[in-house]
């Protein structure tokens, strides 16, 4: 206590030390503990529900949508393959199954407005399982979850406080869901966001047994060939997951065996590589946690190398200190005062400073959290992540404290405990002076080779979004805005919706400003896309698998697409005409190089259909998906011409419902998402627009992470430089003060003082040059670290290299100028006299 009193009095008058020292070890601090908040939401903490631990789900990948045939390690079921599995486990309590990724749907209460929300199809035992009660009314229950049951749905919490004002009212209330109208049951508790940690959880809850009633052609329910559902079950007590992994693979086989029986050896050995892998699930689905997991152990270490940084300024501070009390030291030395003493002493005070800045830090983690969480998941209405610090995020912040006041305390202590009684007779502060300045020089050249890595990590990053952001997309973005709608035109009769497509069309182009309007089901940079089996002309024995889009007449010219050899889409184009199709660049050069594919013919499926498609023309390629990826194959049909295949009942492909529309206005247009919901909403009261945005923020939406990692890396890069001119400024002013004398004798025998200047600012440059040696070679390991993440920039890229160096050197030189100014204006007859 005696130690803790002296520290809170020697702190209490040195005030400028130490709000220095309290505001670099917060924001050091402050950094870590937001990226730990992130790190214990997505990564460590369970799901809200009862007893997480005997959860398990049977695959241990995030596979989404829906995907056709077999599964090397299945993750995602069809839903009569999730009932006979339920059946077969004795092992799980309960097993529920639930839509894979999440779904927009448009939502009216009756008598109001269609609105976008969140939907998810799950298991009438999908709450029980999950041990979860209700706020209000009754959560679903099995006999919800059965063919002509009434449709109900439970609505989310936040969804009834926000958006319906928590009346009680909606409990027993009618809303209509993309056209089909489902009662309310009840009100899910606080903070249950459901079976995954994502953006946007789901609003209401649908029982599996209704999809067939929303969805109508496009439903999955029955489908044996299509897996869109995940599982995860409650283990009963003394029951074991590898038992479980085991029979859940016997049972798997046999329902393959009694489904969908191998041909041949190939599709034997084929049914034989499927494996179930039974997993953990107390923190749910892990999609998250797989997306964000390399992003967040990055971030991590960058934060760390900044509170590195902090940390060894705060020593320098702590360094020069103890050598301005150098003389106090010894006396107390020479009274007798035991070396242990003085270091407990010493530590005790860097502790001291350390929870001061970890108690400021923690506001710094609040708000910087809740501005990674707006920078990471910007495009979303909401994400279950709470900025404020849990239990665990506060034992973190108060654990690194401690750990970074040992840290930057272990140098001053080292030093205090080398006190001599003899330097209080003949003045401490010369040979203090000297003995303290090669570990405080020391840190400053740590400081320099730390701050290079992190500029150079970030000049990477930043290159590397850039790149992405600024390739050929095959389109023109200038102008261009996406409308997604919702399914609600998926139960129109095929001879009824091409009267729908072109009132659409027509009324859009009424709105002033806007050029053109187009439908697809998907629209460039939507990240989204299906693939199919096409089987050629002329190579039957080939079957290949392109991705494909259904599109209106209007829409490559919307979206400023080229059209490179024959002919777009236009009114010949008829349900009854030919099926026609216009093709990629990459379509033609892959599968038909050297030649023209112009007349060329292809199907969907086997040999049975090679010639039901004729290509007409070739676009140039228009990227849908991934930026960092070749543009793959693909076809495009028109959006009345329905799917001639052996397949075409199967998903999307079973009507001809839209998923975008393409707007080309000019100019920034007012209120445009109102005046398009307004006019779709007189077309059909339940046909609603989800979002809108230009095409570049589409774009935007698939750089997420890019962007994240770039702003991030250049903002910690920025903070490190910054902390490490502090450092350099502060040990060069120091300098300058304990070397008064000398600078004044140097002066008085005729130095200059642009010699003076040189002197000082060239001693700075040094210790930044020792810095660049050894942080050359770190930054070039730290470039093969992020080799992976890097795009169109190579990790050794010299400009970015030169740029990060000579940005420290800039730095450096004005950090040093200052005090080399103050040296050069030393009065060398009062510096002598002042010695």
């Amino acid at each position: 206590m005696q130690d803790l009193r002296l520290a809170l009095r020697q702190l209490a008058r040195a005030k400028g030390f130490t709000l220095t020292a309290v505001v670099t070890l917060a924001l050091g601090i402050g950094a870590n503990t937001a990226i730990f908040t992130l790190v214990d939401a997505v990564m460590l903490r369970s799901l809200p529900v009862a007893d997480p631990q005997q959860l398990f789900s049977l695959g241990d990948a995030d596979d989404c949508c829906v995907i056709g045939g077999h599964q090397s390690h299945f993750s995602i079921y069809a839903y009569p393959l999730y009932t006979y599995l339920r059946d077969q486990t004795p092992e799980f309590e309960q097993m529920a199954a639930f839509k894979a990724g999440y779904g927009r749907v448009g939502v009216r209460r009756q008598g109001s407005p269609s609105e976008p929300f969140a939907d998810q199809y799950v298991s009438g035992n999908y709450f029980s399982m999950f041990g979860i009660r209700p706020f209000a009314g009754r959560l679903l229950a099995a006999t919800d979850d059965r063919p002509g049951a009434p449709p109900v749905a439970v609505m989310s919490y936040r969804a009834w406080e926000q958006y319906y004002g928590s009346d009680p009212g909606v409990v027993g209330s009618v809303f209509v869901v993309d056209g089909a109208p489902f009662t309310i049951a009840g009100i899910a508790p606080p903070g249950f966001f459901g079976d995954t940690l994502r953006p946007n959880p789901a609003d209401f809850w649908l029982p599996l047994a209704t999809e067939p009633y929303v969805r109508h052609q496009n439903s999955l329910l029955s489908r044996t060939d299509q897996h869109w559902l995940y599982i995860i079950g409650r283990l009963k007590p003394g029951a074991s997951a590898a038992a479980l992994e085991s029979r859940a693979n016997v049972e798997l086989r046999q329902w393959f065996m009694a489904n969908d029986p191998p041909k041949n050896d190939v599709e034997r050995r084929d049914m034989e590589r499927q494996h179930i892998t039974v997993t953990p699930a107390g923190g749910g689905i892990a999609g998250m946690k797989q997306n964000y997991r390399q992003d967040l152990r990055l971030l991590m270490a960058i934060t760390g190398l900044v509170l590195l940084i902090a940390c060894a300024n705060l020593a320098n501070l702590q360094l020069a200190r103890g050598t301005a009390n150098a003389t106090q030291m010894s006396v107390r030395v020479a009274l007798g005062a035991q070396g242990a003493r003085l270091v407990r002493q010493s530590l005790t005070e860097s502790l001291v400073l350390a929870v001061l800045g970890g108690a400021t830090g923690l506001v710094v983690a609040t708000e910087l959290a809740r501005f990674l969480i707006g920078l990471a998941f910007h495009a979303a209405r909401y994400v279950p992540i709470s900025p404020t610090p849990s239990l665990p995020v506060l034992g973190f912040a108060f654990l690194l404290s401690l750990v970074t006041g040992v840290v930057f305390g272990i140098a001053p202590a080292w030093s205090a405990s080398r006190a001599d009684p003899a330097t209080a007779l003949r003045g401490a502060g010369r040979s203090a002076a000297n003995r303290s300045t090669v570990p405080q020089k020391s840190l400053v050249v740590l400081q320099a080779a730390v701050s290079l890595v992190l500029l150079v990590g970030a000049g990477l990053m930043v290159k590397t979004l850039g790149n992405l952001t600024n390739q050929s997309f095959g389109y023109q973005p200038q102008g261009r805005m996406i409308a997604n709608v919702n399914a609600a035109l998926s139960g129109y009769a095929p001879e009824k919706i091409a009267a729908v497509y072109r009132d659409i069309e027509r009324q859009l182009r009424q709105i002033p400003g806007v050029r053109n309007v187009s439908l697809s089901l998907y629209s460039p940079m939507e990240g989204n896309n299906w693939q199919s089996g096409v089987t050629l002309e002329d190579r039957p024995e080939r079957m290949v698998s392109p991705s494909w889009d259904r599109v209106s007449p209007s829409f490559f010219d919307t979206i400023g697409a080229r059209i490179l050899r024959g002919r777009m889409f236009d009114e010949r184009d008829t349900p009854d005409a030919t099926h026609v199709a216009v093709v990629n660049q990459a379509f033609a050069d892959q599968f038909f190089p050297g030649e023209s594919p112009l007349g060329k013919r292809f199907g969907l499926g086997g040999v049975q259909h090679r010639a039901d498609y004729q290509i007409t023309g070739v676009v140039e390629n228009v990227r849908f998906r991934n930026p960092r990826l070749p543009t793959p194959p693909m076809f495009f049909v028109p959006l009345l011409q329905m799917w001639k295949s052996e397949w075409a009942d199967t998903g999307k492909a079973r009507s001809n419902m839209i998923g975008n529309i393409e707007l080309h206005v000019s100019g920034s247009l007012a209120d445009l998402a109102g005046q398009v919901q307004r006019m779709l909403a007189q077309i059909d009261p339940n046909l609603t627009m989800l979002n809108l945005a230009t095409i570049d923020e589409q774009l935007g939406n698939q750089l997420g992470h890019e962007r994240l990692i770039a702003r991030l890396t250049e903002l910690f890069g920025l903070l490190a430089l910054l902390l490490a001119a502090v450092g350099l400024y502060g040990i060069t002013a120091y300098s300058v003060a304990r070397r008064t004398s000398e600078i004044g004798i140097r002066t008085a025998l005729g130095a200059t003082r642009t010699r003076v200047i040189g002197m000082i600012v060239g001693g700075a440059l040094r210790q930044i040059g020792v810095g660049l040696i050894i942080g050359i070679p770190a930054a070039l390991a730290c470039g093969r670290v992020l080799g992976n993440q890097l795009y169109g920039v190579k990790s050794t890229d010299p400009l970015i290299f030169g740029g990060a160096a000579l940005l420290l050197v800039s730095a450096a030189t004005v950090a040093g100028l200052a005090p080399a100014l103050r040296a050069s204006s030393i009065d060398p007859v009062q510096a002598l006299r002042a010695e």
